[in-house]
């Protein structure tokens, strides 16, 4: 077996182990459970992948005691119109995926607050995704699974523009609102709760234009325009300013190294938004 060097490791820990998960990537093949071939492709032992899997969903766990310090968090949570039998998905990219991010710890804070609870928690969330990568997976995804709670978390990687090709973006805005609003129309026809639709949060370029593992740019002013469509769904809108990341724009240490994907205290506040808008969403009686 190839194993990846030091260099390889940090990599893998910071950029990728959290954004990977082959079963999502690939859901038809019959080895996607497999985690001693899912290691050695990434040059570790089973053990130490295990290990890195084990460290990401105890930094989410940590993530939510530190918000169940905060007295309006757990006023909030004791409000919320949960009775511990629901089910939560989540449609998004990489920063949903995240194995330490803020859907893992939403799951954290609800599994460790609702007394006798037997919650089903679905991260559908796939790295890089566009929009349209998210339309053509979510009934297999997300539907078949029933949902009681939708949360959509997608645009980021539709403002995306190539290297190669800077001169547009990957996804036309045009094709961005049709594919969001046939998302809309999908979800409205089959959970009886509105949808959660959070904004695409600010990225700081600079930081992702210096990072040689990503081949593209993503302008604000392009973001800009995906956030607005977002904030135009119908349903339940976190961000809609996309403020979240700082008051007064951006701040770093809301953000991972390459300024894209959120470091912990960044998901948390995302958290924070989520718990407020499900206490305050108006959700039908059963």
């Amino acid at each position: 077996m190839s194993k990846a060097s030091a260099e390889e490791r940090e990599i893998l820990e910071q950029f990728m182990l959290p954004f990977l998960h082959l079963k999502k990537r690939h859901p038809l093949l019959p080895g996607k459970e497999n985690e001693e071939a899912e290691a050695l492709l990434m040059g570790i032992s089973v053990e130490e992948l295990k290990k890195y899997r084990l460290n990401f969903d105890e930094n989410a766990k940590q993530a939510a005691l530190e918000l169940l310090k905060e007295d309006e968090i757990v006023d909030i949570i004791t409000n919320l119109p949960l009775d511990g039998t629901e089910t939560f998905a989540a449609l998004g990219d990489s920063i949903t995926e995240d194995a330490q991010g803020w859907f893992e710890i939403l799951r954290h804070i609800l599994t460790i607050s609702v007394e006798k609870e037997s919650f089903t928690f679905i991260n559908a969330g796939v790295a890089y995704n566009t929009t349209i990568d998210a339309l053509r997976r979510i009934d297999r995804d997300v539907l078949i699974q029933e949902p009681d709670w939708v949360f959509v978390a997608l645009g980021t990687f539709d403002a995306q523009r190539l290297n190669i090709a800077p001169d547009r973006t990957l996804i036309p805005l045009s094709e961005s609102w049709e594919n969001l609003e046939t998302i809309q129309n999908i979800l409205d026809e089959t959970i009886s709760n509105p949808a959660f639709w959070i904004t695409p949060a600010p990225v700081l370029n600079e930081l992702l234009a210096a990072n040689p593992l990503y081949e593209y740019s993503i302008e604000p002013s392009d973001l800009a325009q995906v956030q607005q469509l977002v904030a135009g769904k119908s349903g339940v809108i976190i961000d809609s300013l996309g403020t979240r990341m700082g008051k007064e724009g951006p701040e770093a240490w809301n953000y991972q190294s390459d300024g894209l994907h959120h470091s912990l205290s960044g998901h948390m506040n995302v958290v924070r938004l989520i718990l407020k808008k499900m206490l305050e969403a108006e959700i039908p009686k059963s």
